[in-house]
């Protein structure tokens, strides 16, 4: 299992049945019941691409932006637009480059490297425009945060029109305009436009015909946006509709090699297309230190230089993978043994700056807990940082600004720079931190499940209704559906042993299913187990032959008795503060103990390592009888009290190995029965 909870949603059948009627396939009626939709207008709001666009000017000092870039046009000022050096960064740099040099602007890009300058505005890049003759900086996806560095504008003699989509700190820089939706005194109505989307809305502002913009800079948009997890609905559903439709006969001779050199299906293109290909191999030229590659990219017009652009791009991804492999396992090897921390803060010496974000990503997920790693140089260092679980970093890390150097992001990704000498306090804090945010004891994960269904309905028409759907992305996501009792008939790796496929039998109904990234081992599972799987439902086009396939998210063992998930009594059991109703809870009685001992004596010794929640449900699937992830732990404990069993902790998973030879035990000797009984008799 890799999420705690299934929050699995019950379509109202009225709303189900009103769909159908209005002419929407069975499987797609459900999926929008169990979203909320209750009919045809609700669904058509929300799946609509071409709703009309939100006038720029709504937006907070738009008109200021507008008229102070038309007088640089005008007097023909030197213009620098400041951008980031990310997918979202880069294609708002450059759609706002083009566009002011297509109306005869004086107009110079700069994006700050990765490794040397950091993130947004700074006083060496500053100086550098100053020296190039630059009268007015207009900033793209930054410049939200940059109050010293707009004082230092000011006294440089250049002016600053700030564009960004960040959240806004209680000041603001003092500039000729502050341009950005999340500012608490504006009254745009989409707050959740990307940095290319903010830059697109100033263009089309200059202009005064968005869809005019809209139609020259739609593939850009929808790369930032898409690229940065934007949500999908209103204006950036039209966006994204509007942009795959235009990469799919693009101008831009960069787009066109790129697409051609990472092998993408101009007729297929889709998000996912974006998010797993196109985008990774533009960041890479952020991230490895060669950010004008991903400039020229966009903005050369010779096909010839386009590919050899394209070409390095792919390399250069190549070679960031790399790096990253190598960066991860040395991550790993500083882990503690043992239980992992509540956050995890980890800072190396030779680390790449431009990978660590990704490789932090990466830990925070196999790991369930935030991550930090800091990138040391001298007595500094520069860190990137992943969210799990809900926890908030931009709120994380002001609580700890007087920590701090400096910092930015939002809540799950975020990044900051600390002295080495602040490290081991902030690794401390922010432990205490994520332990308080962390204290009910609950799964941190939840897999949010549109519905459960029946084999039946996955049909080739049912499933190709599906696109009904699209675009499908972060905000309106692609249909995961769930099936319950299944039996695993066949367990056979592909990939070369990098991805598990499945064959699943309900009743008379068999079923195809892929897992990438996964094993069996993973999953913990095996031929002839009883499954629930959550899935994305897919056809699949193999020499002609069109079949269903789940694409599958997660796997858990079925059972049909209650097995909760929490475990806030017994981590209360743990840090001794058992509360009378906690030791009623987690107390075991003689059953629950023989239950669950049988079922590990039935297994083999040792067994492999395992989710203690997998192992939860396991047995509730052999006994039929409710047991909760605490009492597991507790009668565990108990048994490990009294010599029956050897628990190893590694990781996420526990290995529990039989003692040999051991007859009958004494299981009021168990200390952790003691206490659950003493705790207990607090309550009398």
């Amino acid at each position: 299992m890799k999420y705690g909870i299934w929050n699995v949603r019950r379509p109202e059948p009225g709303a189900v049945n009103a769909l159908a009627v209005d002419g929407y396939s069975p499987l797609t009626a459900m999926v929008l019941a169990a979203r909320g939709i209750r009919d045809s207008g609700q669904a058509h709001k929300y799946l609509d691409c071409g709703a009309p666009l939100a006038e720029p000017l709504l937006m907070t000092d738009m008109d200021k932006a507008v008229r102070r870039i038309r007088l640089a046009l005008e007097r023909g000022e030197r213009i620098a637009v400041y951008g980031d050096y990310d997918v979202d960064g880069i294609t708002a740099t450059c759609l706002l480059t083009d566009f002011l040099r297509r109306r005869g602007g004086d107009c110079v890009c700069y994006i700050p490297g990765r490794l040397e300058e950091g993130y947004g505005l700074n006083p060496m890049a500053l100086g550098h425009l100053h020296d190039q003759g630059v009268n007015l900086i207009v900033t793209v996806d930054c410049g939200i945060t940059a109050i010293a560095e707009a004082r230092l504008c000011r006294e440089l003699g250049m002016e600053l029109v700030v564009t960004d989509h960040h959240e806004c700190k209680e000041r603001l820089p003092e500039a000729v305009a502050v341009v950005d939706p999340h500012r608490p005194d504006g009254g745009y109505p989409h707050k959740n436009l990307s940095g290319v989307g903010v830059a697109f809305k100033l263009a089309a502002a200059l202009c005064g015909d968005q869809q005019t913009v809209l139609e020259s800079y739609a593939d850009l948009v929808c790369l930032g946006t898409v690229a940065d997890v934007m949500p999908l609905l209103g204006e950036n559903r039209t966006f994204v509709a509007k942009g795959l439709a235009a990469l799919s006969h693009t101008r831009r001779p960069g787009l066109a090699a790129l697409m051609a050199e990472s092998g993408c299906d101009i007729a297929g293109l889709s998000v996912g297309t974006i998010g797993y290909t196109l985008a990774p191999r533009i960041n890479a030229a952020g991230r490895m230190g060669q950010i004008d590659l991903a400039v020229e990219l966009f903005l050369t017009e010779d096909p010839r230089r386009a590919a050899e652009v394209a070409r390095q791009l792919c390399e250069l991804n190549r070679l960031r993978q790399s790096v990253e492999s190598e960066i991860y396992q040395q991550a790993v090897d500083m882990l503690p043994h043992g239980q992992p921390p509540e956050a995890i803060v980890l800072a190396g010496e030779t680390w790449h700056q431009g990978v660590v974000g990704i490789v932090a990503s990466r830990i925070a997920e196999e790991y369930a807990c935030p991550t930090f790693l800091i990138c040391l140089d001298g007595a500094h260092g520069k860190a990137s940082s992943r969210s799990y679980g809900g926890f908030n970093l931009f709120s994380s890390l002001t609580a700890l600004s007087p920590l701090l150097e400096s910092y930015g992001g939002h809540e799950l990704a975020a990044g900051f720079t600390i002295t080495r000498a602040n490290i081991p306090e902030f690794r401390r804090r922010v432990c205490a931190l994520a332990a308080d945010y962390y204290e009910d004891g609950a799964p941190r994960t939840a897999l949010d499940v549109d519905c459960a269904v029946q084999p039946e309905l996955l049909t080739i028409p049912n499933i190709d209704a599906l696109s009904a759907l699209e675009p499908c992305g972060n905000g309106c996501p692609k249909p995961l559906l769930m099936l319950k009792d299944l039996t695993i008939e066949r367990i056979t790796m592909v990939g070369g042993g990098r991805h598990m496929r499945l064959r699943l039998r309900s009743g008379r109904h068999t079923l195809g299913a892929i897992c990438f990234c996964a094993t069996a081992e993973s999953f913990f599972i095996r031929q002839g187990d009883q499954v629930d799987v959550a899935f994305t439902p897919q056809v699949n086009e193999f020499r002609g032959e069109r079949s269903v396939q789940l694409n599958i998210v997660d796997i858990r063992p079925s059972c049909h008795a209650a097995c909760s998930p929490g475990i806030s009594d017994y981590r209360a059991l743990k840090e001794d503060r058992l509360t009378p109703a906690d030791a009623a809870r987690l107390l075991p009685d003689r059953q629950t103990l023989a239950l669950v001992w049988r079922y590990l004596a039935s297994e083999t010794a040792p067994t492999a390592p395992e989710s203690p929640l997998c192992l939860c449900r396991k047995i509730v699937r052999r006994t039929e009888k409710p047991l909760s992830l605490g009492q597991l732990l507790a009668c565990l404990d108990i048994f490990q009290d009294v010599g029956l069993v050897q628990i190893q902790r590694q990781h996420k998973c526990i290995r529990i190995c039989l003692s040999p030879g051991e007859g009958k035990a004494d299981l009021n000797r168990s200390r952790t029965m003691q206490r659950l009984l003493h705790g207990l008799e607090g309550s009398r």
